[in-house]
């Protein structure tokens, strides 16, 4: 499988649930929850170092999050989590599930790197994570590219987003 470091150029991730039962989020969304703020610790600076070498050496991270509105508890967790993830250099949108029509996104989330690999992400249905599948298939990859360079236009900047919290 391909490393996430080895993208060259520009990875894009799109994400599509509403919520994720990550297993080194539940301390902290179990915090916001009761608090309505996101306390930032070290569990997350390994992300936010990665994006920074990949801004500091010219590589693109662009996100687009699909949301329904009204959003879930996941989504306000999330987009209070976002602003560490902006200063560490990804470009982050959110696009309101009813701007698209569902057979204009994928079902499934995933990253597509330097638009010649594509990276999905699957979940159980308790939304735990259930792994990983690469592929190379230039369909598969050409599809992606497409639903990129359809989302990311509708999406909204995160500074221009607002969620109620």
């Amino acid at each position: 499988m391909e490393r996430r470091t080895d993208c060259r150029r520009r990875a894009f991730h799109l994400e599509v649930q509403d919520s994720y039962a990550v297993e080194d989020e539940a301390e902290a969304l179990a915090k916001f929850l009761e608090t309505g703020e996101f306390v930032y610790d070290r569990e997350w600076q390994h992300w936010d170092d990665l994006m920074r070498e990949f801004a500091e050496s010219g590589r693109l991270v662009q996100r687009v999050r699909v949301v329904t509105e009204p959003h879930t508890d996941y989504i306000r967790f999330l987009y209070a989590t976002t602003g560490s993830n902006i200063e560490s250099g990804e470009d982050i949108r959110w696009l309101p599930r009813h701007r698209i029509a569902p057979a204009e996104l994928t079902t499934d989330d995933w990253w597509l790197f330097d638009d010649d690999a594509v990276a999905f992400t699957t979940f159980r249905p308790d939304e735990t994570l259930g792994g990983f599948a690469v592929t190379r298939d230039p369909r598969i990859v050409e599809y992606c590219r497409t639903v990129r360079d359809r989302v990311w236009p509708l999406a909204i900047p995160h500074a221009e987003y607002r969620i109620k919290q």
